[in-house]
């Protein structure tokens, strides 16, 4: 049996569950869970995207996505609108107090961020780049 000190993913599970706090409280203030929070982070980046773009961005398949998509159009965050021309097609698109939340939530992006700033941009990159290698890894096999 291996031991944990050796098991590289643990260091990530670690991470993984220390962000979740760092945002949980936060975010809940605001109404939002973390991944309502990167649905709505994608598309504050750009509005109206089809569903299938949102799963890309996120790399979620639809049936973890739609069950997000459905709490915050609940919530009044988003609207689906099926497009005229092909019913099976639905964008996404945020509504106004969707869109006003944008700026409560960078604020809280923000200082969630600030324990990165004892980083070297050096480091930072390096951290970026091992992890998009990690998860490349994972969507190839």
């Amino acid at each position: 049996m291996a031991k944990l000190s050796e098991d590289p993913s643990f260091p990530f599970y670690v991470a993984s569950r220390l962000f979740s706090q760092a945002y949980r409280e936060p975010l809940a203030e605001i109404g939002l869970t973390y991944p309502q929070f990167l649905v709505m982070m994608v598309l504050w980046e750009k509005d109206g995207q089809m569903v299938s773009q949102i799963g890309q961005a996120l790399q979620l398949d639809s049936g973890t996505l739609t069950p997000l998509l459905k709490r915050l159009e609940s919530a009044n965050l988003i609207k689906r609108v099926r497009s005229e021309s092909d019913e099976r097609r639905v964008e996404i698109e945020l509504t106004y107090p969707g869109s006003n939340l944008q700026r409560k939530a960078q604020e809280i992006h923000t200082k969630a961020m600030e324990i990165f700033n004892n980083w070297e941009e050096k480091e930072l990159k390096q951290l970026r780049s091992l992890t998009e290698k990690l998860i490349s890894t994972f969507n190839a096999s």
